[in-house]
């Protein structure tokens, strides 16, 4: 199976490399590259791939998980 990696950008996207299939919400494989820069803050309008509109908005990213949060 081929590694892949994901990073948490600070204030912005996820990056992802690697091999990867992105599997839309109808249920179609999106088209991918080796790398891609995922949308966390919700407001791209090329979802679900970041188009930097998290500078526009002001998003604002949690700096590491909190368990407490956590869903159970």
């Amino acid at each position: 199976m081929a590694e892949v990696k994901v990073t948490l950008l600070p204030e912005g996207p996820l990056q992802v490399e690697g091999e990867i299939e992105l599997i839309g919400l109808d249920g179609n494989v999106v088209p991918t590259k080796k790398k891609v820069f995922l949308c966390r803050c919700g407001a791209s309008t090329h979802k679900p791939f970041c188009d930097g509109t998290h500078s526009k908005v002001g998003f604002e990213a949690a700096a590491q998980a909190v368990p407490e949060s956590e869903e159970k």
